[in-house]
């Protein structure tokens, strides 16, 4: 069956980054405009973190946003709610500075672009662990135009996080597609290739390669952007 859909992982696969650098930064800064509220660093980053986990634990009965802002005040109480809005405007005002952590890769945006032009559709399918605005602003740091992409996970929009396959489901779900009319594109072998479980094409890209549990890569295609845009053509196009 040939494929219709491409999912793209964002982080260390369209936007190169270093995974402790970029933390480092976007941590650092948070913790920096929210001082003056009284959150101290240490707890903040742990409190994050527990929240990360949280929707990485996810059931699927609430959105991820809904299950870290739950677990956000059971660590802070009723002061988390009522500081969302200084939350909020860290993304709109000093996230973009997060970016000098990150590097660019041009061939990216091409090669969605090239993609297009061939038919398929493409889908941002970045793990749901931030809120729109923030997903937004690291596609454009890649040089992406979000409006290329039939749909852009965030945790307002999701129920599940990666490596679940039940993540997967849900943005074919959504897009009305089958899993094996899809292809999964990204750099984490864990997260990313667990689609392939679901009868999903995939593509590891490994500039920036993420294999914790140090499998074996040989088993899945790999290389580099400009790798992943022959692959297809070579294998799906007719």
């Amino acid at each position: 069956m040939s494929i219709k859909v491409i999912l793209f992982d964002l982080d260390g696969t369209l936007l190169p980054l270093d995974p402790k650098a970029f933390e480092k930064a976007y941590f650092g800064m948070l913790a920096s405009k929210l001082s003056s509220r009284g959150y101290e660093t240490e707890q903040l980053v742990k409190a994050i973190w527990s929240g990360t986990v949280a929707m990485v634990d996810n059931n699927g009965k609430k959105t991820n946003e809904a299950v870290f802002w739950d677990r956000f005040s059971e660590i802070y109480g009723d002061k988390a709610r009522e500081d969302m809005p200084y939350f909020d405007e860290y993304y709109r005002t000093d996230f973009d500075k997060v970016k000098i952590s990150c590097g660019y890769t041009p061939q990216a945006d091409a090669a969605i672009k090239e993609l297009k032009s061939l038919g398929y559709k493409v889908v941002l399918a970045t793990n749901p662990l931030f809120p729109s605005i923030a997903t937004e602003k690291r596609a454009a740091w890649a040089g992406l135009d979000i409006k290329d992409f039939e749909l852009f996970t965030t945790y307002e929009n999701s129920h599940y996080c990666k490596p679940n396959p039940a993540y997967y489901l849900e943005i074919v779900d959504k897009l009305g597609v089958l899993p094996t009319e899809c292809m999964m594109v990204g750099n984490d072998v864990e997260e990313d290739m667990i689609a392939q479980s679901l009868g999903m094409k995939v593509f590891l890209i490994t500039d920036c390669l993420i294999n914790k549990k140090e499998k074996d890569i040989s088993v899945y295609p790999h290389g580099d952007i400009d790798a992943l845009v022959c692959y297809i053509k070579n294998n799906f196009c007719f």
